[in-house]
């Protein structure tokens, strides 16, 4: 074993005979591993919060989402989905079609999104997995049926069970119109309550799901739609298929896989988790304070000890090297017993649930996902900060003892 860390083991573990330094020692191991612990448990937080945020937008949103750049909607649908199929990692594809319209519901009205949607949405989606009340319908016997975000339908009142009170979609007629009657300026269609759905705020108070083609003919569209929504049969390939249907459809036309059609969601999510873990590692470099008081105190209560080492032969070198171990010792056992009580903390709640929620949230418990790259650099970053925080009294100290030997 090296010599100059079994010295600074020794002063770690053995009793002091100033008892202060040994508590502040301990102090400074509990503060470390508490703060460690702290940064492991809000870290995979986070990150849970991340995921559900994810495989929630996996429900409504494709792997890879086509949109014309040059023009509202795309025409020439038949030539486009010729080059789509063309690629042999692309499942399936679905069409659909956006646009804003306005909602009546008795005295009750709204501006909405509709998102008219084929029958391949389902599969493409998953999109009846969020759907908390009813079913997911768009047609039957010869009526329409529309799925509504949770927010619209506290809005308007709405209730699935209530087949007679029509909902009334409106939106304005395409060209110049020219007519006594404003109401001949929109196009009307009724739909009865199907389902509906909550995901989030987003979402919930801002899109109402029908048939395209009822869709279509809301919008005066005829066989226009708004985007080709795709999904990717081998998940690990989306980028490299994203990149070969960009190359083939052109610069007309913008591909965007999931993450980036909601990249203003995911770069917050990144940026608040970059926040907490700057602020926790503040607070780390202020309890690793105490591994200076400690060994401060420990070089001049081992005066007598330096000054024999040196007698000896030991170099100031080697009498530096003992102190700047048992900082490192101190920050080691303090990160390693956090990591460990922040992994028992984070299993614990992944396993029993201790923090849960009310029925009002999509999710019963807090969500926790631990990833190894966090402990890696949490292991790093208190590391860092505990061998800064050694540097300064084993340097001054040391060589003032020698000084004065």
């Amino acid at each position: 074993m090296n010599l100059s860390f079994f010295i600074a083991k020794r002063y770690l573990i053995s009793k002091k005979s100033n008892n202060a330094i040994n508590v502040i020692s301990w102090i400074s191991i509990i503060a470390i591993s508490l703060t460690t612990a702290a940064l492991v448990i809000v870290l995979s937080a986070m990150n849970g919060l991340t995921g559900i945020v994810a495989n929630l937008y996996n429900a409504i949103e494709p792997d890879l989402k086509v949109t014309s750049l040059n023009s509202k909607y795309i025409v020439n649908r038949t030539q486009i989905e010729k080059k789509i199929k063309s690629i042999s990692e692309i499942n399936s594809l679905s069409y659909s079609l956006e646009e804003n319209a306005l909602i009546k519901l008795d005295d009750k009205q709204a501006v909405i999104t509709i998102k008219g949607v084929d029958e391949n949405f389902k599969n493409l989606t998953h999109f009846d997995t969020v759907i908390r009340e009813g079913v997911y319908r768009f047609e039957y016997n010869n009526q329409y049926y529309g799925v509504f975000g949770r927010g619209i339908a506290n809005k308007l009142g709405i209730n699935i069970n209530d087949f007679i009170s029509p909902i009334s979609i409106y939106a304005p007629k395409r060209g110049k119109f020219e007519g006594i009657n404003p109401d001949d300026a929109f196009t009307k269609i009724n739909v009865s309550p199907a389902g509906i759905f909550s995901l989030n705020d987003d979402f919930d108070y801002k899109y109402v799901l029908i048939d395209l083609k009822a869709a279509q003919s809301l919008f005066d569209c005829n066989d226009e739609i708004s985007m080709i929504e795709i999904n990717v049969s081998d998940k690990s390939k989306i980028n490299f298929v994203q990149e070969k249907l960009q190359n083939l459809l052109g610069s007309n036309y913008s591909i965007k896989n999931r993450y980036q059609a909601n990249d203003v969601l995911f770069k917050t999510l990144e940026i608040e988790k970059l926040w907490v873990f700057l602020i926790l590692a503040f607070i780390l470099v202020i309890a690793t304070f105490n591994i200076i008081g400690s060994l401060t105190m420990l070089i001049i209560e081992k005066k007598k000890d330096i000054k024999t080492f040196y007698n000896l032969g030991a170099d100031q070198q080697f009498i530096k090297s003992i102190f700047m171990k048992e900082g490192f010792l101190i920050t080691f056992v303090g990160a390693i017993s956090g990591l460990i009580i922040g992994l028992i903390v984070c299993i614990a709640q992944q396993q029993f649930h201790f923090i849960t929620f009310d029925d009002q949230y999509i999710i019963s418990y807090y969500p926790i996902k631990m990833e190894i790259k966090d402990f890696v650099w949490i292991l790093a970053v208190v590391m860092l900060i505990g061998f800064l925080a050694a540097i300064y009294p084993v340097r001054v100290f040391t060589k003032n003892n020698l000084l004065h030997k």
